[in-house]
């Protein structure tokens, strides 16, 4: 198909290549008959406006980053569903890149991102400082954290109150006269997994029970199948643990597949509560109690966060927005 170009519908319309870039870029400047004559011969063309150049001559494009460290994650994908909703709804483009918590591969994208000239990035951080930081807002790129740090007092974020979330589950699980818990957490150096494994650990000291009344047990990743995993550790290990609390809800599920595979009753033998409450929880074969967060609604503030910063540059509120999760009990425990 041959590609129309602007020189061809300003020769339609009998009109200069500047008026129809007018009509494209700002049409409110531009005599109405003359612009629905260049309007017609669009449309009669079919003709279709380079957007790459239109960013360029504006400075900025509709794009925003939306860059994650593991977008098959079910709480992260609906985190950046609730993002694209909000930034749609707004005229905004959503672009959704994978980190896999590499900081080489974040940077790399931060930098795409900033040389196409996007309006701004929501992430999680693996490995970002306040320096790279600065240089985004420099190069002109606006950004908001899912972050539950005050590392960052200079960048807007959205995060959920994990040591509240951690103290419900370990407190849900005592009441229920566990005195030994086994923790199964992410990597040792996220936040989400430090924040996690306090408040389990604030529950215990509440409860008046030692501090090695929680087991901790690290895995690599927040997936199912290093659930699985931390499932055939427990089961392997000299535990004591009648309960199990899991950063997330995709080891929690894990967990429970080996457990029940080797005969063993949930939550008659050994009680699992997870995190994040995605919909895999309700629906598993033993259903799974659990921290409830609402993903989407934090994705939808994060995006509104960012396009109000995007819209009030001058402004530096700098917001902090920290969402409480509850707990959900089903028969898992």
């Amino acid at each position: 198909m041959k590609t129309v170009s602007i020189r061809e519908v300003a020769r339609e319309a009998g009109v200069s290549v500047a008026t129809v870039s007018n009509v494209l870029n700002r049409p409110e400047i531009v005599a109405s008959r003359t612009r629905n004559r260049v309007q017609a011969a669009i449309e009669a063309l079919g003709y279709v406006p380079n957007l790459a150049a239109r960013q360029l001559s504006n400075g900025s494009s509709t794009a925003v980053g939306i860059v994650l460290f593991d977008v098959r994650n079910p709480f992260l994908a609906g985190v950046a569903r609730g993002a694209e909703d909000f930034l749609y709804g707004v005229g905004q483009t959503a672009v959704l890149c994978n980190t896999d918590v590499d900081a080489d591969r974040e940077q790399r994208y931060l930098d795409m991102l900033a040389q196409q000239r996007a309006q701004g990035v929501l992430v999680t951080p693996a490995a970002l400082t306040g320096e790279w930081l600065d240089g985004l807002r420099d190069r002109g790129l606006r950004a908001v954290l899912f972050h539950n740090s005050t590392d960052y007092p200079h960048i807007c974020s959205v995060a959920v109150d994990d040591v509240g979330g951690g103290e419900l589950a370990a407190t849900h699980l005592l009441a229920r006269g566990h005195r030994h818990i086994a923790c199964v957490t992410g990597p040792s150096d996220m936040r989400q997994s430090i924040d996690r494994l306090e408040g389990c650990h604030r529950a215990v000291a509440r409860a008046g029970l030692p501090a090695d009344s929680v087991e901790v047990v690290e895995v690599g990743a927040f997936t199912l199948d290093q659930g699985r995993r931390a499932g055939e550790r427990i089961l392997t290990s000299a535990t004591s643990a009648t309960a199990v609390f899991c950063a997330n809800d995709l080891l929690a599920l894990g967990v429970m597949q080996v457990v029940t595979r080797a005969g063993l009753r949930v939550p008659e033998d050994l009680a699992v509560v997870g995190y994040d409450d995605i919909d895999a929880a309700a629906t598993a074969g033993v259903p799974l109690t659990t921290v409830h967060v609402d993903g989407h609604e934090l994705g939808r503030a994060a995006a509104r966060l960012l396009v109000d910063e995007v819209t009030n540059p001058n402004e530096h509120r700098h917001r902090r927005l920290l969402f409480s999760p509850r707990l959900v009990e089903r028969a898992s425990s």
